[in-house]
Protein backbone atom coordinates (compact mmCIF):
# COMPACT_ATOMS: atom_id res chain seq x y z
CA UNK A 1 0.00 0.00 0.00
CA UNK A 2 1.21 3.50 -0.84
CA UNK A 3 1.64 5.97 2.03
CA UNK A 4 0.82 9.61 1.43
CA UNK A 5 2.45 12.62 3.02
CA UNK A 6 0.20 14.30 5.54
CA UNK A 7 2.46 17.29 6.09
CA UNK A 8 2.81 18.57 2.52
CA UNK A 9 5.51 21.19 1.92
CA UNK A 10 4.39 24.78 1.49
CA UNK A 11 3.92 25.68 -2.19
CA UNK A 12 5.14 29.25 -2.67
CA UNK A 13 4.16 29.42 -6.33
CA UNK A 14 4.31 27.69 -9.69
CA UNK A 15 6.16 27.84 -12.98
CA UNK A 16 4.53 27.03 -16.29
CA UNK A 17 7.17 26.60 -18.99
CA UNK A 18 5.72 26.94 -22.47
CA UNK A 19 7.88 25.00 -24.96
CA UNK A 20 8.12 25.96 -28.63
CA UNK A 21 10.37 25.98 -31.68
CA UNK A 22 11.26 28.39 -34.46
CA UNK A 23 8.08 27.45 -36.30
CA UNK A 24 5.72 28.44 -33.47
CA UNK A 25 7.63 31.07 -31.46
CA UNK A 26 5.02 33.74 -32.32
CA UNK A 27 2.21 31.48 -31.10
CA UNK A 28 4.04 30.87 -27.81
CA UNK A 29 4.80 34.56 -27.33
CA UNK A 30 1.15 35.44 -27.95
CA UNK A 31 -0.04 32.77 -25.49
CA UNK A 32 2.29 34.02 -22.75
CA UNK A 33 1.54 37.72 -23.35
CA UNK A 34 -2.19 37.01 -23.26
CA UNK A 35 -1.80 35.09 -19.99
CA UNK A 36 -0.11 38.15 -18.47
CA UNK A 37 -3.01 40.37 -19.57
CA UNK A 38 -5.66 38.02 -18.17
CA UNK A 39 -4.07 36.73 -14.96
CA UNK A 40 -1.72 37.73 -12.15
CA UNK A 41 1.29 36.18 -13.89
CA UNK A 42 4.92 37.22 -14.47
CA UNK A 43 6.35 36.40 -17.88
CA UNK A 44 10.02 35.58 -18.30
CA UNK A 45 12.08 36.00 -21.42
CA UNK A 46 11.23 34.15 -24.61
CA UNK A 47 14.32 31.93 -24.87
CA UNK A 48 15.11 30.93 -28.43
CA UNK A 49 17.46 28.21 -27.21
CA UNK A 50 17.29 25.57 -24.46
CA UNK A 51 17.85 27.14 -21.00
CA UNK A 52 18.35 25.45 -17.63
CA UNK A 53 16.92 21.95 -17.46
CA UNK A 54 14.59 22.58 -20.42
CA UNK A 55 15.30 20.69 -23.66
CA UNK A 56 13.44 23.11 -25.95
CA UNK A 57 13.04 26.82 -26.47
CA UNK A 58 10.75 28.10 -23.73
CA UNK A 59 9.07 30.97 -21.93
CA UNK A 60 8.37 30.84 -18.20
CA UNK A 61 5.19 32.02 -16.52
CA UNK A 62 5.48 32.49 -12.74
CA UNK A 63 2.39 32.68 -10.56
CA UNK A 64 1.13 32.27 -7.01
CA UNK A 65 -0.98 29.32 -5.83
CA UNK A 66 -4.20 31.35 -5.82
CA UNK A 67 -3.90 31.86 -9.61
CA UNK A 68 -3.55 28.12 -10.37
CA UNK A 69 -7.27 27.38 -10.63
CA UNK A 70 -7.84 30.04 -13.29
CA UNK A 71 -4.57 29.92 -15.27
CA UNK A 72 -4.00 26.18 -15.65
CA UNK A 73 -7.42 25.39 -17.17
CA UNK A 74 -6.99 28.40 -19.48
CA UNK A 75 -3.59 27.10 -20.62
CA UNK A 76 -5.07 23.64 -21.19
CA UNK A 77 -7.79 25.09 -23.40
CA UNK A 78 -5.62 27.61 -25.27
CA UNK A 79 -2.17 26.03 -25.73
CA UNK A 80 -3.13 24.85 -29.25
CA UNK A 81 -0.59 22.05 -29.41
CA UNK A 82 2.20 23.78 -27.48
CA UNK A 83 3.78 21.70 -24.72
CA UNK A 84 3.46 23.16 -21.22
CA UNK A 85 5.56 21.88 -18.31
CA UNK A 86 4.16 22.93 -14.94
CA UNK A 87 5.75 22.50 -11.51
CA UNK A 88 5.33 23.84 -7.98
CA UNK A 89 7.94 25.94 -6.21
CA UNK A 90 8.38 24.41 -2.76
CA UNK A 91 11.06 22.90 -0.53
CA UNK A 92 12.79 20.63 -3.06
CA UNK A 93 13.66 21.89 -6.55
CA UNK A 94 14.52 18.42 -7.86
CA UNK A 95 11.29 16.80 -6.66
CA UNK A 96 9.32 19.80 -7.93
CA UNK A 97 10.65 19.15 -11.44
CA UNK A 98 10.29 15.34 -11.34
CA UNK A 99 7.72 13.91 -8.90
CA UNK A 100 5.48 16.96 -8.51
CA UNK A 101 5.41 18.15 -12.12
CA UNK A 102 2.54 18.12 -14.61
CA UNK A 103 2.66 18.06 -18.40
CA UNK A 104 0.26 19.29 -21.05
CA UNK A 105 1.22 17.61 -24.29
CA UNK A 106 4.27 15.46 -24.95
CA UNK A 107 6.66 14.63 -22.12
CA UNK A 108 10.11 16.05 -22.78
CA UNK A 109 13.41 14.92 -21.21
CA UNK A 110 14.76 17.41 -18.67
CA UNK A 111 18.44 17.84 -17.79
CA UNK A 112 18.18 17.27 -14.05
CA UNK A 113 21.93 17.55 -13.41
CA UNK A 114 21.61 21.23 -12.49
CA UNK A 115 18.85 20.74 -9.91
CA UNK A 116 19.29 19.82 -6.26
CA UNK A 117 17.10 18.72 -3.38
CA UNK A 118 17.03 22.16 -1.74
CA UNK A 119 14.44 24.87 -2.28
CA UNK A 120 14.70 26.77 -5.55
CA UNK A 121 15.40 30.49 -5.46
CA UNK A 122 12.70 32.09 -7.57
CA UNK A 123 11.30 35.61 -7.72
CA UNK A 124 7.58 35.34 -7.09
Amino acid sequence: MVTFQTDNPHIRGFHAHVYFSQSNVDQARHLCETAVKLFDVKMGRVHERPVGPHPDWSCQLTFKPETFGQLVPWLAMNRSGLVVFLHPISDNDLLDHVERAMWMGALRPLDLSMLDAGPGEYDL
